[in-house]
């Protein structure tokens, strides 16, 4: 236990009882009940007995100071938003990039079945629920304790209190629930997400993950992918064939630290599918599943860095 703890809240009232607002929650209850002293800052302070005690998040027990400040501010760290009328239009054709990109998030959104809980990392991950047929309905689970995760906002319906795991604003869809980032990892670590699908910077020959770190350069943390793809769910990974520097980022072994071993299930890549038997044999090769139009298999080999077996037949993406 520390000595101090610090958290934000929505309201408390007199006695330390304290509600929290949206996705505002995540660690915050966790965090004042590790600390011996609870210092609390909140936007609102109330009389006791003023709260309905079932919507209490957390009990007064663990708060010993609540702090209401003259400037209580609230940060956007990226603003996220859906544009509409105009300024959703661009006469622009789409650049080979974002083509790319486009090609293997569309193939990334058929590994969504109907009624899964799904997690999608940041990036082209989250893409992928662009591309959904209208007759497929999954849930979005967000590692900061959000299940139901819906459409980007529109700019005037910007909420700094619901945002996803990537600090990226959100909206909820109907049926959402909210909770803690505690609960949220009881989801993942319990095997309860059907699908994960995120970036990596390094995939290994042998399904081993690298994604979270560059040696050397600043990170914020590793977030949620270690136990999501610890989690015995199915994991996807979206990312381009190469770094940048034509670097290859399928290869051998990981040289970047793992983020799990032997986890990966699919590899997709603007060049093919490459699916990892990551419950077979140690020595298992992975499959070149699927390649993309107008790719032939000696460059998808010039460009990977690991051994592979191609499917036969081998069909296009």
């Amino acid at each position: 236990t520390g000595d101090y703890s610090l958290v934000k809240a929505w309201k408390a009232d007199t006695d330390g009882n304290l509600i929290f607002r949206s996705t505002a929650r995540n660690f915050n209850p966790d965090v004042a009940r590790a600390g011996k002293v609870c210092i609390a800052e909140v936007e609102e302070i109330v009389p006791a007995g003023s709260l309905d005690p079932n919507e209490v998040h957390l009990p007064g027990i663990y708060v010993q100071r609540i702090v209401k400040g003259p400037s209580y501010e609230k940060r956007i760290e990226k603003v996220t938003v859906t544009k509409t009328g105009d300024a959703a239009k661009s006469d622009e054709p789409p650049s080979e990039a974002a083509l790319m990109r486009e090609r293997i998030v569309r193939k990334a959104a058929e590994e969504l079945q109907d009624g899964m809980y799904v997690n999608l990392g940041i990036g082209m991950p989250t893409m992928a629920s662009n591309y959904i047929p209208p007759d497929v309905h999954i849930t979005l689970q967000s590692e900061n304790g959000l299940l139901g995760i819906g459409p980007f906002p529109t700019e005037d319906n910007v909420d700094a209190d619901t945002i996803n795991a990537g600090k990226q604003t959100i909206t909820m869809n109907d049926g959402s629930s909210l909770f803690s980032s505690s609960e949220s990892f009881a989801m993942i670590r319990g095997s309860h997400v059907d699908v994960t699908i995120l970036g990596a910077l390094q995939v290994a020959q042998n399904g081993d993950l690298a994604n979270w770190i560059i040696p050397g350069k600043m990170v914020k943390g590793m977030g949620g992918a270690m136990d999501l793809v610890a989690s015995d769910s199915r994991v996807v990974v979206t990312m381009e064939h190469l770094a940048k520097g034509g670097k290859h980022k399928l290869v051998e072994s990981c040289s970047l630290p793992l983020t799990g071993a032997r986890v990966v299930d699919r590899v997709i890549t603007e060049m093919g599918v490459f699916d990892f038997d990551k419950n077979g044999p140690a020595d298992a090769l992975p499959v070149l599943a699927e390649i993309a139009p107008g790719v032939t298999v000696d460059e998808v080999r010039e460009a990977t860095g690991m051994e592979f077996v191609v499917a036969d037949p081998l069909p296009t993406m």
